[in-house]
């Protein structure tokens, strides 16, 4: 009877230890995964916490201001009495002007009185040119559509020798120096003469404008 308790208690105890055994053996694998996977996480976590590599922002670019064009190449050009104002075709120059009641015997329209302008023109172009008395425009201070006209030499022959004809040839080089003869509206003091360039196929250039007062005489 006790060799067969002693073998009892050797195969109980054989099944404690081999119980033991697994249920320790089950707890060193479970820690050992969970200390794997901790680590896993750890690197992981590692990785995704490293700092990107910084991108330098550009920086802002400050609109350079608006540069305004020269009058005298932005297709049109002024000046004064004067003051020489090269065309394309030829250079003018506005030396003076007065006005007057009456021109020589031409009486102007009623309300109206005589403006006599001194003009020196010059063909800088590479061939004689036609000149025309409605190339050049007088205009008064005012706003209005028809505030300007031409030469009276467009509606009536000149009164004058001084006058600039209504239609004259300039050589190569050729200079000449005459009157434009206007009617401006009575009150008026402030003028331009102007020129706008025009070309054989309708197009239009530059234009050109010479400020100036006239008094009365």
């Amino acid at each position: 009877m006790k060799k067969f308790s002693y073998v009892l208690v050797g195969i109980a105890l054989s099944v404690c230890l081999a119980g033991c055994g697994e249920e320790s053996g089950g707890s060193v694998s479970s820690v050992r995964e969970e200390r794997q996977e901790a680590d896993r996480r750890e690197i992981e976590e590692e990785f995704e916490a490293e700092e990107e590599p910084e991108v330098e922002e550009e920086p802002e670019v400050e609109e350079e201001p608006e540069v305004e064009e020269d009058s005298s190449t932005a297709g049109y050009s002024e000046g004064r009495f004067g003051d020489t104002m090269k065309t394309y075709f030829f250079d003018y120059t506005i030396n003076s002007a007065y006005l007057c009641e009456e021109y020589n015997g031409y009486q102007p329209a009623e309300g109206k009185c005589i403006l006599v302008a001194e003009a020196t023109i010059r063909n800088t172009f590479h061939e004689s040119i036609e000149m025309y008395d409605t190339d050049f425009q007088i205009q008064w201070n005012s706003d209005g559509e028809d505030d300007y006209d031409f030469p009276i030499t467009a509606y009536v022959d000149p009164v004058s020798d001084e006058q600039l004809q209504s239609t004259y040839k300039l050589g190569i080089n050729d200079e000449v120096t005459g009157l434009l003869v206007f009617e401006v509206p009575t009150g008026e003091e402030d003028f331009s003469i102007s020129y706008l360039e025009l070309f054989d196929d309708d197009s239009e250039g530059d234009v050109y404008f010479v400020y100036f007062s006239a008094q009365m005489q």
